[in-house]
């Protein structure tokens, strides 16, 4: 859990424009790093995210790559200012694998986040008793009392990004299945489905219930999330695996756009959703 955090998404998200823009200049790496009056590893380095590039060079680059439309300067720059940003959850850093810290940092300036979840309730929306099952049944007893505490901590504080002024929209189509399954107990699996059924009726969170009956579908390779982010940032989608987390980002998130669309297709309605999260609800209590 303590391994090395290699460079975070928005660095490389920005190292990628600056190539970009850097090739269609038609310009090398030395002549970047002469016009700086530095190596050519170093600007190397800026474009792979490994070395956040200061405003400075930032701004002289930008001028070097003859980029003077002001709009698009402006996107630069604001993605650089957050390159260098930290947030609340950086403190959970060593914690977690190194590459989930991306996960909170992309609730909170998604547009929108669309899951598709096929095992359990997602995280944004998890009670702290069913929270507190899912993360010691995946712990295996391997993991101290400490250790389980911090990562219930950080699941239940990324839930602030559903309040406040300006809330992160959320759409979650959850398999019928995960409704059923008994985890916790009677009374955690109750206060869990009430949770749901209560969320539901916020304006910014859609919660949709995939009906077993349906059969098969396009979400059978399993669960995921697709982060729908605000410009200067691409689009993400986020797997979860036993080898650690995989984002995929635009133009190859479209597959899992097209996915989810076919989901809520045959999914339940919001009403039609809340009446069968009850129903289920009092069969269990």
């Amino acid at each position: 859990m303590g391994a090395a955090r290699g460079p975070t998404l928005r660095a490389q998200w920005l190292g990628q424009q600056l190539r970009e823009r850097r090739e269609a200049a038609r310009l090398n790496l030395k002549d970047a790093a002469e016009y700086l009056q530095r190596d050519a590893s170093t600007v190397s380095r800026f474009e792979s995210g490994v070395y956040p590039i200061r405003r400075g060079d930032l701004t002289a680059l930008l001028d070097f790559y003859r980029i003077h439309d002001l709009r698009e300067r402006e996107e630069m720059f604001r993605l650089s200012e957050e390159v260098w940003k930290t947030g609340w959850w950086e403190g959970y850093a060593r914690d977690v694998d190194p590459q989930f810290v991306e996960v909170p940092w992309l609730e909170a300036r998604a547009e929108r986040v669309c899951s598709y979840n096929a095992l359990v309730v997602p995280g944004l929306l998890q009670t702290r008793a069913y929270a507190e099952t899912v993360i010691r049944t995946a712990a295996g007893g391997q993991a101290s009392e400490e250790q389980i505490s911090r990562w219930l901590e950080l699941r239940m504080t990324r839930q602030q990004v559903l309040d406040g002024d300006s809330p992160t929209k959320v759409i979650a189509v959850i398999e019928e299945w995960v409704l059923r399954r008994p985890i916790g107990g009677t009374d955690v699996m109750r206060e869990q489905l009430l949770r749901l059924a209560e969320l539901g009726k916020r304006a910014t969170i859609e919660v949709r219930v995939l009906p077993t009956s349906v059969g098969p579908h396009a979400g059978h390779s399993g669960s995921f999330i697709l982060f729908e982010m605000p410009e200067p940032y691409p689009d993400v989608a986020y797997v979860e695996t036993l080898a650690g987390s995989l984002y995929v980002e635009t133009p190859r998130t479209e597959p899992f756009a097209q996915a989810y669309d076919r989901l809520q297709a045959v999914s339940l309605g919001p009403k039609e959703s809340a009446r069968m999260v009850l129903a289920i609800a009092e069969e269990i209590g």
